[in-house]
């Protein structure tokens, strides 16, 4: 039996409600209705090098919505068996990712702002940060 069944399939892009208006758009975001669980940490990312690459891990039980504020990058998410590259490049565009995916954001177009809701405060315990552990941590009882 595998630690946790998530799969990159369980990670969905989802369209935003924005409402349009000649001054400008404006995305609203609502715990329970846009937001599939309560937030309980927003961060950003901003100010990335060129080539530089954040992520590197996985979490044991974080929900995070990732959207692209400004400018664009990719998210490359590993289920352990599969892996998938999602663009985000528009600020009514997030990416869900569910507990148990590892994770890595690259390809930073210069200006970019990569916003970060969380289903829980800041626990490093709840961090996977050796892919190889990652590995161990999904599929525990399978030989792979």
């Amino acid at each position: 039996m595998r630690s946790l069944t998530s799969t990159v399939d369980d990670c969905t892009v989802n369209q935003l409600p924005r409402v349009h208006n000649r001054a400008g758009n404006l995305t609203s975001l609502n715990n329970g209705n846009e937001i599939p669980f309560d937030i309980r940490r927003v961060y950003y990312l901003y100010d990335v090098p060129a080539g530089a690459e954040r992520g590197g891990h996985a979490h044991r039980r974080l929900y995070q919505y990732i959207v692209a504020a400004s400018g664009s990058f990719d998210i490359v998410i590993d289920d352990g068996a599969d892996r998938r590259v999602i663009r985000l490049d528009r600020p009514d565009k997030a990416l869900l990712i569910v507990p148990g995916i590892w994770r890595e954001l690259i390809n930073f177009s210069g200006g970019a702002i990569c916003m970060v809701l969380a289903s829980h405060k800041y626990d490093e315990a709840d961090y996977i940060r050796d892919y190889h552990e990652f590995k161990d941590f999904k599929y525990a009882d399978r030989s792979l």
